[in-house]
C-alpha cells in the first residue's frame, strides 16, 4: 500500500480491517484463556470483560491478575503494570513518527490507546505515513477479539465443570511456551532471558526466606533483573540492527 493510499481515509481503514484480521482471531484464543482463568480467580465475567476492554495488554493483564489473586497492594499493581507495559511508550514514540501530522491531536491519543505489539507491528511496517485510520481499522477488529475471547473464557468458565475449566487452564502454559520457544531456538539471547526467568522464580518459588515475597514484588524483581541480565550479557550491537534491516 503506497503512501497515497495510508492517507486516503477509506482505503487506509480497509487496509487496517485487512490487517486487524488474523490479530482478532489470535487475540481471541489467547484473551479466551485470560477469561477463564480470571472467572477462577473469583472475578465476575462483568469484571473480567471490562478489564480486556479498558487496557488491552495480555500480559499485563495476567501478571495483574496474578497480584490481585495474591492479595497485592495497589502500589504493587501500579509498579508491575509500569514496568510490563513500559514498552509501550517507545512503540507509542515510533508510531507517532508514523502517522500523518496533517490530523489533530486526539487522533493520536485515540490511536495510542490501541497500541498493541501487534498493532504496532503492522503500522510500522506500513511504508510511508500513516493515516490513524488505518489503526482505526486494526483496531476495530482486534480490541472486539481481545474483549469478545474474555467474554467467551469468563462465560465458559463459570458455567464448565471445574474439571473441564482446570484442564482448558493448561492452555495458558501451552501458550507461552509456544511464544518462547520458536524464537528461542534461533536466537541466545531470548534462550538467556528464559533460563534466567525460570531460574529467579523457581529460587522465589521455593527459596525459605524468598518464598515470602508477595507474587507482586517477584515478578516486578524477576521483570527488571532479567532485562538488566539480558541488556547487559546480550547487547545489542549496530552490526546485528543492520543485519536485522537487511
Amino acid at each position: 500500500m503506497g503512501q497515497s493510499e495510508n492517507n486516503n481515509k477509506p482505503a487506509g481503514f480497509r487496509e487496517g480491517l485487512k490487517c486487524g484480521v488474523p490479530i482478532a482471531l489470535g487475540y481471541f484464543a489467547v484473551s479466551f484463556t485470560f477469561g477463564m482463568a480470571a472467572v477462577r480467580a473469583g472475578l465476575s465475567v462483568f469484571e473480567a470483560t471490562m478489564i480486556s476492554l479498558l487496557n488491552l495488554t495480555s500480559a499485563g493483564q495476567f501478571a495483574g491478575l496474578d497480584v490481585m489473586v495474591g492479595g497485592g497492594t495497589l502500589v504493587e499493581m501500579a509498579v508491575t503494570q509500569f514496568i510490563i507495559n513500559l514498552r509501550y511508550s517507545l512503540m507509542s514514540f515510533t508510531v507517532s513518527q508514523k502517522l500523518d501530522r496533517r490530523y489533530h491531536l486526539w487522533h493520536r491519543f485515540i490511536v495510542a490507546f490501541g497500541v498493541t505489539d501487534e498493532i504496532f507491528g503492522v503500522t510500522a511496517s506500513q511504508p510511508g505515513k500513516v493515516s490513524p485510520y488505518f489503526n482505526y481499522g486494526a483496531m476495530a477488529l482486534s480490541i472486539p477479539g481481545w474483549t469478545g475471547g474474555t467474554l467467551a473464557g469468563a462465560i465458559s468458565g463459570s458455567i464448565l465443570p471445574s474439571f473441564i475449566t482446570s484442564a482448558l487452564g493448561v492452555a495458558i502454559y501451552g501458550m507461552f511456551l509456544a511464544i518462547i520457544i520458536p524464537p528461542a531456538k534461533h536466537n541466545r539471547a531470548v534462550l538467556g532471558a528464559v533460563c534466567a526467568a525460570m531460574a529467579l522464580s523457581a529460587l522465589f518459588r521455593y527459596a525459605p526466606v524468598l518464598n515470602r515475597i508477595s507474587d507482586g514484588f517477584v515478578i516486578i524483581i524477576v521483570t527488571v533483573t532479567v532485562a538488566c541480565f539480558a541488556a547487559y550479557f546480550f547487547p545489542h550491537t549496530g552490526k546485528e540492527a543492520s543485519e536485522d534491516v537487511s
